[in-house]
């Protein structure tokens, strides 16, 4: 029987070009239980769920003019989780398989190569990874529903598409915006990640937020900006204020209905510039919330889509072999992969979980990793009442998170640290 096998989608072309040996493009999706996992009924899950997730139980191969993906003939092999989160994966790994699943004392965790899919394509596996071992482990019966797939279903074909191309506009909208101010550090020589935990009530965020007018993602945004305006003062010799800009992606599938399991994601990049004067904080919630209320709509993505989706269907291009497509996303991405913002603020929102799942589910955490350039970054998801936000770094200083924090406690919000530091 013939393996599965898919071209990257869209977003995913650029994660093998820019992959270096001490960097890959990943995220982390974790469960935490309120008792021991058992490692053996937890593969036997991975194992079930391989059939319903062909997409995801893939390895990276290279053609001669594009990276594919290949379905494996095995499924990954739980691990102990060790170090800290998101190792580096490296090409050895990737040709091997683009997934892991980790498991220590009460938590499961889902790591993926970004190539597979996006933090709500991973959210989706990790459900249903989890309601399979707590049926598995307990006999208890979890429908399908809130995000928890069927996992004796044929995955779907609306499941595997590339929706980028399904829903890309025919006008392309440019891409040039002004460069952001980029935070700095002391790199730390052995690849450590540091990762703080800030666990919050979802209901005093919630209303910080709404105290303010905004979202909880434009309210998170305006308070990194804050601390982050505050640093580049602090750090200011010569020359101009640079303008603060926070890239947040933006999940697609809700503005157009997709159900793919692939990537479907873009990111803004909403920010201010300090030269034109103080900001308070009102001022940044009203900014952030009205930058993202405008760009984020069907056409003005669909025209983003377009930007990115024109230049794959070029004939030249496709006709190119792939170390020129190598060079060629390697020259884009260090034009405007990273440079256009500080750090991501990546908010997977509230996640619902079945009703028959939630008495078994502590929290839910959402980790993505640092960007090639980016030293900093910021990912948020809220469960059952608890949002934890996770701030990860590969510096050694933690100035950020100690001012991003502290501001939240000043807004009225109580947080509960956690770190991995040594």
């Amino acid at each position: 029987m013939s393996r599965y096998w898919t071209r990257l989608d869209n977003a995913a072309l650029i994660f093998p070009a820019v992959r270096r040996q001490n960097w890959t493009n990943a995220f982390r999706v974790s469960i935490t239980l309120r008792e021991k996992i058992d490692p053996v009924l937890l593969q036997q899950a991975v194992v079930d769920l391989m059939p319903r997730f062909p997409s995801l139980y893939v390895r990276l191969r290279t053609g001669a003019f594009w990276y594919y993906l290949e379905e494996v003939t095995q499924p990954p092999a739980v691990r102990p989780d060790y170090a800290y989160p998101l190792t580096h994966m490296g090409a050895k790994e990737l040709r091997t398989c683009c997934l892991r699943v980790f498991y220590h004392q009460n938590r499961i965790a889902a790591e993926f190569f970004h190539s597979l899919t996006d933090g709500s394509g991973g959210i989706v596996y990790l459900k249903t990874l989890a309601a399979r071992y707590l049926m598995l482990r307990y006999g208890v019966e979890i429908p399908a529903e809130e995000g928890v797939l069927d996992w004796t279903e044929e995955p779907r074909p609306e499941e595997l598409e590339d929706s980028f191309l399904k829903y890309s506009g025919k006008v392309a909208m440019s891409r040039k915006e002004p460069n952001s101010y980029r935070l700095r550090g002391t790199r730390e020589p052995d690849g450590f990640l540091h990762l703080t935990t800030g666990i919050v009530e979802t209901k005093a965020l919630m209303d910080a937020a709404h105290r303010y007018n905004a979202t909880v993602t434009a309210f998170l945004a305006a308070v990194m900006t804050k601390s982050i305006l505050s640093i580049q003062n602090q750090r200011r010799y010569l020359g101009r204020l640079k303008p603060v800009k926070i890239t947040i992606p933006v999940n697609l599938r809700r503005l157009y209905g997709s159900s793919t399991l692939r990537n479907f994601a873009l990111t803004l990049n909403p920010g201010v510039d300090p030269m034109l004067g103080h900001y308070t904080l009102r001022e940044l919630c009203g900014i952030f919330t009205r930058q993202l209320a405008l760009e984020a709509t069907p056409k003005q993505m669909a025209a983003r889509i377009a930007a990115n989706v024109q230049p794959q269907q070029l004939t030249p291009l496709k006709l190119a072999p792939l170390f020129i497509k190598n060079i060629a996303m390697r020259m884009v991405y260090a034009d405007i992969g990273e440079r256009k913002g500080c750090l991501n603020i990546s908010n997977l929102g509230n996640i619902a979980l079945p009703s028959a799942m939630q008495p078994y589910v502590e929290r839910l955490d959402f980790i993505i990793g640092v960007q090639k350039t980016y030293p900093n970054n910021c990912s948020v998801a809220s469960c059952g009442g608890i949002t934890c936000i996770n701030m990860i770094r590969n510096i050694r200083e933690s100035e950020l998170e100690r001012q991003f924090f502290a501001r939240l406690v000043e807004l009225g919000i109580p947080v509960t640290i956690e770190s991995n530091e040594r």
